[in-house]
């Protein structure tokens, strides 16, 4: 009885470890994989599982993503420069039973796959192309990947490059081209800003100038205005002036006026005025004088006045004989043409002497005939000179006038000569 309560105690002791070696967890970022025998039996979810130990097994897969890493190789470029190209793979399994009985080693197979492929993608690029395109190396990568991984059970989510490092010679040719490139857009900038800061400065000295100009304008504009205004009062004044000055002027000549008619001037004094003006017109050194008058007649009047004043009563008596001097066109003092001027004044002597008192002793001679004596009374009764004869011989004194009328007749017949030569 004891060896078989001893053997029965054996025997639960067995079972009990038996059972609690067949207990297995799955964990929930996991997958079990249950062998009986050795044979795929069935994949089971995570919880508690429960197996015989020594019939089966279970085999545990993490189904979480993972990374594995491509190590650093040497890749050839499509220009013949080496560099070194290193990566990362992220995958994630998909099927438990296909990644454990499709590939032996999952991370060595996934790396050479990659490194392989990488080599074949950056030997197609040239060193500029793969430095700047590590985008579509990634994307391309995948892709090959993913689809060499599809039978194995597994999905490659990312691929990335991490490093493409050329030769330290070219490594340095390209930091000279950087510093280069750096330079030459430092130049650019700082030429674009010159440029600006020129283009803003020209804008600023033509608005300037354009608001100096406009400045100056108005400047000229109100200074001729000003000056217009001034010109315009000084006119005005100057008008007035004159106005003032002439109505002056006027009321003058209207006083003068109507004083020499309140005078009642004679036409003696006429004729000494007349001759005093003679005298200043012909007082001077031009050898040419021009007058508003008839010449011959004026210088026939003068020389008959200076005959008068002069002579002795031989050519004509009394007022008759300077008014048969100054019936002629002389050009002399003498009378010029004397024959015209004498046959033209002895009628008219001969008239005065028959209207004489009967006690004198000259013959009686026929009146003259009635255009002669028309014009003989003409010329006594009109024209200064004949008026200067007659107060001439009721004033034997005017010695002053005498001279007065020589002079003008000597220079008035002086500048006749020059004038017809």
């Amino acid at each position: 009885m004891a060896v078989v309560a001893g053997i029965a105690g054996v025997f639960l002791v067995f079972l009990i470890f038996y059972f609690a070696a067949g207990v297995r967890i799955v964990r929930p970022y996991q997958r079990g994989v249950i062998e009986n025998l050795g044979r795929y039996k069935t994949t089971v979810d995570p919880g508690l599982q429960l197996i015989f130990p020594i019939f089966q097994k279970i085999r545990v897969v993490d189904m979480r993503e993972q990374v594995a890493d491509v190590p650093p190789q040497e890749v050839i470029t499509k220009d013949n420069v080496v560099v070194s190209v290193d990566a990362v793979v992220y995958y994630e399994p998909t099927d438990p039973q296909r990644l454990i009985y499709n590939v032996a080693n999952f991370i060595l197979a996934i790396t050479k796959l990659a490194q392989t492929n990488l080599r074949n993608l950056v030997g197609d690029m040239d060193l500029d192309s793969a430095l700047t395109s590590r985008d579509q190396i990634n994307l391309n990568l995948r892709n090959i990947l993913d689809d060499a991984t599809d039978k194995w059970g597994v999905r490659v989510g990312r691929v990335e490059i991490q490093r493409i490092d050329p030769p330290p010679d070219v490594m340095s040719a390209m930091h000279e081209q950087m510093k280069a490139e750096r330079n030459r857009r430092a130049v650019v900038t700082q030429a674009d800003g010159q440029r600006q800061a020129a283009i803003a400065r020209a804008e600023g000295e033509k608005q300037a100038a354009i608001l100096t100009a406009e400045g100056v304008k108005q400047q000229q504009i109100l200074e001729a205005e000003g000056q217009a205004s001034a010109i315009r009062a000084v006119a005005e004044a100057e008008q007035y002036r004159e106005q003032v000055i002439a109505m002056g002027e006027a009321d003058a000549i209207r006083s003068v006026y109507e004083a020499i008619h309140q005078g009642n001037p004679t036409n003696e004094l006429i004729a000494i005025k007349y001759l005093e003006a003679l005298t200043q017109v012909a007082d001077g050194n031009a050898t040419k004088i021009f007058l508003p008058a008839e010449m011959s007649g004026i210088m026939g009047s003068i020389g008959g006045i200076a005959e008068l004043f002069n002579g002795d009563g031989s050519n004509g008596s009394g007022p008759n004989g300077g008014g048969g001097g100054g019936g002629g066109g002389g050009r002399t003092p003498s009378g010029g043409d004397g024959s015209g001027r004498a046959a033209a004044g002895q009628p008219e002597a001969q008239h005065a002497t028959s209207g004489a008192p009967a006690g004198g002793a000259a013959p009686a001679t026929p009146p003259p005939p009635p255009s002669q004596g028309r014009a003989s009374n003409r010329r006594r009764s009109s024209g200064p000179a004949a008026a200067g004869a007659r107060a001439a011989s009721r004033n034997p004194d005017l010695q002053g006038l005498r001279d007065a009328a020589a002079q003008v007749a000597e220079q008035m017949a002086q500048a006749g000569q020059v004038s017809g030569r």
